[in-house]
């Protein structure tokens, strides 16, 4: 993936000032609701996170958060008891995800069912791990910036144990794709916008082996959640964390074209389990 993919997401990132932040406003750490307009940045929030993981088998141990960005998901995850590796080709998400776990509010738990987090900076096209080494792969709005879909579903496959799972949560083409608008929180423009259809996607997975389980078009609850987030970000008061500390002020327009972009059908929002 060419750097300027990258770049995208450095351009406005205010790493040390999001940690100066959370030090200041939570000296005890923040919670996973508190992070949550900082590092949950996919349509949905935190209650999407809550429906993919809910989608897990009760067995998953051993889970891969392909394009972890700042790691809520993962956070989500290790609440739960999931040891769950995030990978993400952008090495200062990778480096602050890693610092704002370590700043985080620990949930009460008994040690034995305390999750653990790892972050790897590498490219999904090339897993920088071993062969059925996890029991479950995550995709949180993140195929979507991803070229060569097939190759990287290749390796999802080829690192998932024999009857692992795949689930996603992510953005695909709508009906009227030609009306999409740029900018957007995963592209300036066309160039690192990697849609595919439902259709597409579905026989991706299937020529890469896997057996789809649920499929689930999200998109009128994605809508009706994006419009509630338009309304608090046009809000006056200035919240703790926000979008902005990440997209910098391009964010005014990304929200405005993402809200935009599925009212009119230039994308869907869809939820995807799949069995290897």
């Amino acid at each position: 993936m060419p750097n300027s993919l990258a770049d995208h997401y450095h351009q406005g990132l205010r790493d040390q000032d999001i940690l100066t932040q959370l030090r200041a406003h939570y000296p005890d750490g923040p919670t996973l609701h508190q992070l949550a307009p900082l590092d949950q940045l996919h349509v949905g929030g935190i209650a999407a996170s809550a429906r993919l993981l809910g989608l897990l088998d009760h067995s998953a141990s051993q889970v891969l958060d392909m394009g972890a960005g700042l790691g809520g998901l993962m956070r989500q995850g290790a609440a739960l008891g999931l040891h769950i590796t995030g990978l993400d080709i952008t090495h200062r998400f990778s480096a602050l995800n890693d610092a704002i776990s370590q700043l985080a509010a620990k949930p009460p738990a008994p040690l034995s069912s305390a999750g653990t987090l790892r972050c790897v900076t590498g490219d999904a096209r090339a897993l920088p791990f071993r062969d059925a080494c996890f029991d479950a792969v995550l995709f949180q709005h993140s195929l979507m910036n991803m070229p060569a879909p097939h190759r990287v579903l290749a390796e999802c496959r080829r690192v998932l144990r024999p009857g692992g799972q795949l689930v996603m949560h992510e953005v695909v083409s709508g009906p009227h794709c030609e009306a999409l608008r740029f900018p957007v929180p995963w592209a300036e423009e066309p160039t690192h916008s990697h849609l595919l259809t439902l259709a597409a996607l579905t026989q991706r997975l299937q020529t890469a082996g896997f057996d789809i389980r649920h499929c689930e078009d999200w998109s009128d609850t994605a809508l009706e959640w994006r419009q509630r987030q338009r309304q608090k970000e046009q809000a006056a008061h200035a919240a703790v964390l926000s979008p902005q500390w990440v997209f910098g002020e391009r964010f005014v327009q990304m929200g405005k074209n993402l809200l935009e972009n599925l009212a009119n059908g230039a994308i869907n929002v869809v939820e995807i389990s799949a069995r290897c």
